[in-house]
């Protein structure tokens, strides 16, 4: 049944949000020693619930941080909270923290903390999405293992905050020669001499599923790729976009000031974003039917 306050799952108990709370020692508010997925929802269809969740176990696995349930009861946990929640449309944000012990940098308690909760799903809006947005590039000061979905994020919102400043929406991380990684909270894209060309995974970036999503259209479509450190630079450089859960497939018409291309969206990126929007509308018709079949 869904209600006007916003419910949640922790630790075993659903619960209003305003009544959810975690021990003060929680490891995840003191050393941010934990781990999270977001996972959008369209109707009641889940956008790659199962990689999310396959993502979740690799980045508690890589801190040893025992995952509580199993990733079927996750799965099932995440519809349970999406359908006590009043938004058609939902953000799912799970957590997990290696839980609550008096303050000690090797405290290992045998408790984890599990949360998962919704929000309102708000995606890119149709101005960014077809004029392209700016963004700025920083020398990456982040730890150095960017594939575990860490909650630690104090360079991530820093960066933001310098976008915001320098009037961008996205920072990107250079590494020392100059190679874009990613965005602060999104992955990132160019097309370099007509080839979709994104850094490839490792410990530099963190394996997005919007990402991952993105390659598998752009082989569906026959679009060339490679997966190759590359240059914001570079001559060739002809289009770039970012990618994210609630960003899906936003173009960069300008970075440091500079224009990408003509200061356009380009051909490639517009093919792309088309065909995950299409792929968006089949999940929500697909939600539809098993709604009716089940009123």
């Amino acid at each position: 049944m869904r209600t006007t306050e916003p419910i949640v799952w922790l630790n075993g108990v659903f619960l209003p949000l305003s009544q959810a709370c975690v021990p003060v020692e929680d490891r995840g508010f003191q050393f941010a020693d934990g781990v999270y997925e977001v996972i959008a929802c369209f109707g009641g269809a889940f956008l790659d619930l199962e990689p999310h969740l396959a993502r979740l176990e690799r980045s508690a696995r890589a801190l040893e941080i025992p995952l509580p349930l199993s990733r079927d009861k996750l799965a099932l946990l995440c519809r349970e909270v999406y359908a006590r929640n009043p938004w058609p449309e939902a953000m799912i944000y799970i957590q997990l923290t290696r839980g609550a012990a008096p303050r000690a940098h090797a405290a290992s308690p045998t408790n984890p903390t599990l949360l998962i909760m919704a929000r309102a799903l708000c995606l890119a809006d149709g101005q960014r999405l077809a004029k392209g947005v700016a963004g700025i590039t920083l020398a990456d000061i982040r730890w150095r293992r960017c594939d575990i979905k860490s909650i630690a994020l104090l360079a991530n919102v820093l960066a933001r905050r310098e976008a915001e400043r320098r009037g961008a929406y996205e920072a990107f991380w250079l590494d020392e020669h100059g190679h874009l990684l990613e965005g602060a909270a999104t992955n990132a894209f160019a097309v370099i001499g007509g080839v979709l060309t994104t850094h490839p995974e490792g410990p530099q970036i963190l394996g997005g599923i919007t990402r991952n999503r993105v390659l598998r259209l752009a082989a569906e479509l026959g679009i060339p790729v490679r997966e190759r450190p590359w240059s914001p630079l570079e001559p060739a450089l002809q289009e770039m976009f970012l990618t994210s859960t609630t960003n899906l497939v936003l173009p960069v018409v300008k970075l440091d000031g500079r224009l990408i291309g003509n200061g356009r969206p380009g051909p490639i990126t517009r093919k792309l974003q088309e065909a995950m929007h299409a792929f968006i509308a089949e999940l929500r018709s697909r939600a539809r039917a098993r709604a009716a079949r089940g009123s």
